[in-house]
C-alpha cells in the first residue's frame, strides 16, 4: 500500500504512466471549452487538476483515499487557496462540463450504471465524461492466470472481478457503454481494433445525451 506521497513520486517517475498521462490530460484539455469547469473523479495526489487549474478551469476534485487527499492538498496548496481546486464528496453536488476519470479509477466501480446515473447529474448537456480504464484484452496479462481464467467470463459477461484488495474489475468498451446509456452516449475509444491488443489502457470519450 502506497502513501499519497509514495504513490505520486512513482507514478511521476515512469515513463510508461507519464506518457498514458500526458494523452490523456491533452484529450481532456481540448475537450473544455476556455473556462470551463471539471470534476475530476478519483483524483488521486491532484496531478491533472494542477495541470487543468493551470490552464484557466475550476477543478472539482473528488478522492476517497485519504492518503491521497492529504498529499493533493500540498500538491495542490496555492490552487486551493485561490479556489482553483476544490475538494468535494459524495453525494457530488458540483455543475461541470466534463468529469475525468484516470489511470482505472472506474475499474474500482463494480456498479457502473449506478456509477453514470450519479455522473449525469453532475455533467451538463453536451458535456463529456473521459476515463482511461484497463483494458481487457490486453495481451501483456495473458501471462496471469487470473487473466486466462476469466476470459471466458468477458466474453459471455462483458466484465469480471478479481479478488484482491484493490478490487479491481475489468469491463469491455460495449459493457460500459450499456452502463452509460442513456444518460450518455460513447464518442470515441482509443485504441480501436489491434491496438487493444497491445495497450494496457483504453480511453472511453462519453458524450453526455
Amino acid at each position: 500500500m502506497h502513501t499519497g506521497e509514495q504513490y505520486h513520486a512513482v507514478i511521476q517517475t515512469s515513463p510508461r504512466d507519464r506518457q498514458v498521462r500526458e494523452r490523456f490530460q491533452s484529450i481532456a484539455l481540448d475537450l473544455l471549452p476556455q473556462g470551463a469547469d471539471v470534476l475530476d473523479f478519483g483524483a488521486g495526489t491532484g496531478i491533472d487538476a494542477k495541470v487543468f487549474a493551470a490552464h484557466g478551469h475550476r477543478t472539482f476534485v473528488y478522492e476517497p483515499s485519504d492518503a491521497m487527499k492529504g498529499y493533493l492538498a500540498q500538491h495542490c496548496q496555492d490552487e486551493i487557496a485561490r479556489d482553483a481546486v476544490t475538494t468535494v464528496s459524495l453525494p457530488l453536488t458540483c455543475k461541470v462540463h466534463g468529469v475525468t476519470a484516470n489511470f482505472a479509477v472506474l475499474n474500482h466501480i463494480p456498479e457502473q450504471a449506478a456509477l453514470f446515473e450519479d455522473l449525469a447529474a453532475v455533467v451538463q448537456p453536451g458535456g463529456f465524461v473521459l476515463a482511461s480504464m484497463l483494458n481487457p484484452f490486453y495481451l501483456g496479462d495473458a501471462r496471469y492466470a487470473w487473466w486466462r481464467a476469466n476470459l471466458l467470463n468477458l466474453i459471455r459477461d462483458g466484465s469480471y472481478g478479481i479478488a484482491s484488495e484493490s478490487r479491481i474489475h475489468r469491463f469491455t468498451p460495449r459493457a460500459v457503454t450499456r452502463a452509460a446509456a442513456p444518460h450518455f452516449r460513447l464518442e470515441r475509444l482509443e485504441p480501436r481494433g489491434l491496438g487493444l491488443a497491445t495497450r494496457l489502457y483504453m480511453f472511453l470519450l462519453f458524450r453526455r445525451v
